[in-house]
């Protein structure tokens, strides 16, 4: 994720492939895709490989028009990353950018100082790891524990600091781009004080940035262990969801027979009934803490301009949100009463 974030000076004004010869500092895009993932990539995705950087610069162009003080990288590997999450929908894409940004602008406790030592202390507690092996539709499993978490060490948002670097490492690989990712998520020995914490504003902002704010496919959300607590939770969070993540959506209890439908035990820890051995957390956090320096690189692209507000480019309506706030606010009652 490197490059130039100034339209005036990176993006051409025409779209021609000859283009390119005059902006010797942008790296130039090689697919690494594998001929089967361009074939996916072809029928799920709408990506034409002949068509790709024309669909790159069209981006760019629009970038660059319509929000010239967006402050981002404009780099052709960056950009492909929100087509091929939008499906090569040139005006779904460029929203989705414009979220990606007005979400890291307008949550400083999250984004602010945000690289991989600064969350270590939740990396080593194991809240949340990738498994090792990739699922049989070549995907990562991203496995979160929130009974790692001890409240009285570090703020919820410290977690959610986690949970976005590790997005943004996964988002690197093309494969993930085109693969999308499961989430596998333990609520074993979640209390309520602890469920407490995830309160309207978090739930709004996490739900923002994983439905319309981060460029990845969300395949599947895996959810074991829940007590009845989040029963009640997942009722009043449901409404929020689009169909398609609510749908993908499956709570397992403590029937790991139901968890291994989903996820074959084979790439599963022995912790969750699989064949792969202990869960073992070590090789992704060297895997993250060796990403520092990538880390810093990349979001020294995203320059957040001071003239602009994170409202001025926020893309969903005062009364969607004002819904969400009314109905999020009866959250705690409705938990207690759940519990």
């Amino acid at each position: 994720m490197s490059g130039d974030s100034d339209c005036t000076r990176t993006s051409p004004s025409a779209g021609s492939p000859s283009d390119n010869e005059f902006l010797p500092d942008r790296p130039k895009y090689v697919c690494s895709l594998s001929p089967d993932l361009i074939t996916k990539a072809r029928e799920e995705l709408q990506e034409k490989p002949e068509w790709r950087l024309r669909d790159v610069q069209a981006l760019r162009d629009m970038v660059c028009k319509d929000y010239p003080s967006l402050g981002t990288c404009l780099d052709d590997a960056f950009l492909l990353r929100f087509l091929r999450a939008r499906k090569f929908d040139y005006d779904r894409a460029l929203q989705l950018l414009v979220n990606y940004h007005t979400c890291r602008r307008s949550w400083p406790e999250v984004f602010d100082n945000l690289k991989p030592s600064a969350i270590k202390p939740v990396l080593e507690s194991g809240f949340v790891t990738v498994l090792p092996r990739l699922d049989p539709e070549g995907r990562h499993i991203v496995c979160i524990r929130p009974d790692r978490w001890t409240p009285s060490n570090y703020p919820i948002t410290e977690n959610i600091r986690a949970i976005y670097l590790t997005l943004e490492k996964l988002i690197q690989s093309e494969e993930t781009q085109v693969n999308g990712i499961v989430i596998l998520a333990d609520y074993k020995g979640v209390s309520l004080s602890k469920a407490s914490h995830f309160g309207p504003f978090v739930a709004k902002k996490v739900i923002g940035i994983l439905q319309d704010g981060f460029p990845i496919r969300i395949k599947a959300v895996n959810i074991i262990n829940e007590p009845r607590i989040f029963k009640g939770i997942f009722a009043i969070i449901k409404p929020f969801l689009k169909e398609k993540i609510a749908n993908r959506v499956f709570l397992h209890g403590s029937d790991l027979n139901s968890l291994h439908q989903n996820i074959p035990p084979v790439i599963l820890p022995e912790e969750y009934g699989g064949t792969s051995g202990k869960l073992d957390i070590s090789a992704w956090n060297e895997l993250l803490l060796a990403s520092e320096a990538d880390f810093l690189h990349d979001f020294s692209q995203l320059v957040f301009p001071c003239d602009s507000s994170p409202h001025d480019m926020l893309v969903s309506g005062d009364a969607e949100e004002k819904q969400c706030d009314d109905s999020l606010r009866g959250m705690k009652p409705q938990l207690y009463y759940c519990y």
